[in-house]
C-alpha cells in the first residue's frame, strides 16, 4: 500500500488543492492524472482571450512546469484513469500501468454537452469549448466574414458570440428558452445583454431551436430552426451547458446524484476518497448543486488539502462568477435560485447598474454590471451574513452602497 494521494484531474482544483497541501508544509508524494497534453492551466481566458490570440499558454498557466518539481507533484499529463479499484486502492491507467494510492481525490470538472448525432449528422465545423485543444481547432475558423452560428444563450456562447463579432464575424445565437441566460439570471440582467448584443449586430432569436444542420461535403453549411426558418451558416458554436464527469465514480460504486456527492468537507460515500471542483455535487442553503466556478473550484480545493491534513473543516461555499462581453464586465456575488424579486439600481458611473436579488426579505445575490462599487457591497454583505433588512435601502436610489457596509 502507498501513501500517495492521486488526484485525477488536472484543472483548477487539483491546483488549488496541491498548493494548498505544500503551504501546509505536507509533503505526501502527490500524482496528479491530466487527460490533457498539458500541465493545470486556467480555464476561463479560453473564450475570451485566449481565442482572441491575446494570451498565449503560457500565461495560462497557474506555475512554470518546474514548480511541480521542485515541489514534489508528479503530474502525469495524456493519462486518463480508466478504472478504480476501492479494495485495493489502486487505478488502472490508459496507459496499461496501474497506481496505488492512499487517499484518492476525483478533480474530473465537468464537460460540455454535445449535440446530439440526429441533429449534426458526421458534420465537420461544429465545435465546443472546454480546453485549450478545443480552441485550438476553431481559432482558425474564426475569420471575419464568416457567418458563426451559436447555440445557446448561456453565459459561454454569449463570451463566444462577443469574441466573434470583436473578430468580424457574423454571428447569430439562438436559445430554446424564451429568453437567455433564462437559468443563471433574472430577466432584467437578460434584457440588458439582449440589447448589448444586438447593439453590436448579433441576429439574437429566443425560443427557437434547432430542428437539424445540413451540409455540404461533410462540412455543415446550413441550420435548419423549429421555427422554419434557414440559416446559412460556416461554423457552428455548441454552448448547451455541461455536465459532471462522474462516470469514473459511479462506475467504482461511489455515491454520485448530479455529480459525486460529498459532505461538507470534501468526503464522498467512500472515506479514503474525496471530490471537488465542477463534479462534486455538495449541500448548499438546502440545494444539492454543483457549483460551476473558479472560485468553488479554488475554495474547494484548499478545504479538502485541509481535511487531508487532518483540519476537519466544514467548506461553505461563498460564490462569485464573472463574464466579459464586449466592453461589459458583469459580476455575480451570491447564488439566485429561489429568488422571488429583484431590485434594480442605476450604477454612479454611465451604463453601470445592477440586480438585487430577494428570497423574501433576504438578500442572496447580486449581478453587477460595469459597477464594482455594487459588486464589492454585494459580496461583503453575503460574505459577512448581513442578508436581511436592507430590501428598502437598496430600493432607495438615494442610498450610498458604501454606508450598507
Amino acid at each position: 500500500m502507498s501513501d500517495r494521494l492521486v488526484i485525477i484531474g488536472g484543472g483548477q482544483a487539483a491546483f488549488a488543492c496541491v498548493a494548498k497541501l505544500r503551504a501546509l508544509n505536507d509533503m505526501r508524494p502527490v500524482t496528479i492524472l491530466s487527460r490533457e497534453a498539458s500541465y493545470p492551466y486556467q480555464r476561463p481566458p479560453l473564450s475570451k482571450k485566449y481565442l482572441l490570440g491575446e494570451m498565449s499558454l503560457d500565461r495560462l498557466m497557474f506555475r512554470p512546469v518546474e514548480w511541480y518539481a521542485e515541489n514534489a507533484v508528479e503530474v502525469m499529463t495524456g493519462v486518463s484513469a480508466v478504472s478504480v479499484d476501492r479494495m485495493s486502492k489502486t487505478i488502472q491507467l490508459s496507459t496499461g500501468e496501474s497506481l496505488s494510492y492512499d487517499k484518492l481525490v476525483f478533480a474530473t470538472g465537468s464537460a460540455p454537452r454535445n449535440l446530439p448525432e440526429a441533429l449534426t449528422h458526421g458534420l465537420s465545423g461544429i465545435f465546443t469549448i472546454r480546453s485549450f485543444a478545443d480552441a485550438d481547432r476553431l481559432r482558425p475558423h474564426m475569420q471575419a466574414g464568416k457567418r458563426l452560428l451559436v447555440i445557446g444563450g448561456g453565459y459561454i456562447g454569449l463570451e463566444a458570440a462577443s469574441v466573434a463579432r470583436h473578430l468580424g464575424l457574423e454571428v447569430a445565437v439562438i436559445e430554446a428558452a424564451d429568453r437567455i441566460l433564462a437559468r443563471v439570471a433574472a430577466p432584467t440582467t437578460a434584457a440588458l445583454f439582449r440589447d448589448i448584443h444586438r447593439a453590436h449586430g448579433v441576429e439574437l432569436l429566443e425560443g427557437v431551436g434547432l430542428a437539424a444542420l445540413t451540409g455540404e461535403a461533410g462540412r455543415v453549411t446550413g441550420a435548419e430552426l423549429s421555427d422554419g426558418r434557414h440559416l446559412d451558416v460556416d461554423l457552428v458554436i455548441a454552448g448547451i451547458g455541461a455536465y459532471a464527469e462522474d462516470a469514473l465514480a459511479r462506475a467504482a460504486g461511489i455515491a454520485c446524484g448530479n455529480g459525486i456527492t460529498v459532505d461538507a468537507y470534501g468526503g464522498t460515500s467512500d472515506p479514503d476518497v474525496y471530490a471537488m471542483g465542477d463534479c462534486a455535487e455538495q449541500a448548499w442553503k438546502g440545494l444539492h448543486l454543483r457549483i460551476e466556478s473558479v472560485q468553488n473550484a479554488v475554495d474547494q480545493g484548499e478545504n479538502v488539502a485541509l481535511n487531508l491534513t487532518g483540519a476537519r473543516e466544514a467548506y461553505r461555499p461563498k460564490p462569485w462568477f464573472w463574464s466579459d462581453q464586449y466592453d461589459v464586465k458583469l459580476q455575480i456575488a451570491g447564488f439566485n435560485p429561489g429568488y422571488d424579486e429583484t431590485i434594480t439600481r442605476a450604477g454612479t458611473r454611465e451604463g453601470a447598474s445592477s440586480v438585487w436579488y430577494f428570497a423574501g426579505a433576504e438578500l442572496i445575490a447580486v449581478d453587477a454590471i460595469n459597477d464594482a462599487k455594487a459588486y464589492v457591497t454585494g459580496k461583503k454583505l453575503l460574505d459577512g451574513g448581513r442578508t436581511t433588512g436592507l430590501r428598502d435601502a437598496i430600493a432607495d436610489p438615494a442610498t450610498d452602497l458604501k454606508s450598507l457596509i
